[in-house]
């Protein structure tokens, strides 16, 4: 019904399932996704075939600094957890978000780690 006003969650959620359509991850090239809440970001290796997830990291392991700066972090961190697993290129998937400030920048850390996207 037009004219009914739907929460942002609603909402980013409706543009993660359009996204999932065409993104899924394989043993071989995993998917990449984002989760980000206000105060923290997680990011997770995930193949959709066996329906497992390969290695998470989460910015509630850092210490401290700023949320931009932690999440430059987490993308280091999942490219080196990639990098064990023998994983070099995965899928990106942004989960709905818009890809700026902090969805970049885990992006930014894992392309810097080494994974290829």
């Amino acid at each position: 019904m037009p004219g009914i006003a739907k929460s942002r969650e609603q909402k980013r959620s409706r543009r993660h399932l359009r996204v999932r359509k065409k993104v899924s991850g394989t043993q071989e090239r995993p998917r990449l996704v984002i989760f980000r809440s206000l105060k923290h970001i997680t990011a997770q290796l995930v193949d959709d075939v066996s329906r497992r997830t390969l290695a998470t990291v989460s910015s509630t392991d850092l210490e401290t600094g700023k949320k931009t700066q932690k999440s430059l972090e987490v993308g280091k961190r999942i490219a080196a957890r990639a990098k064990d697993a023998g994983i070099t290129k995965v899928v990106f998937d942004r989960a709905g978000y818009k890809y700026h400030g902090r969805v970049k920048a885990v992006a930014d850390g894992a392309r810097e780690g080494g994974l290829e996207f």
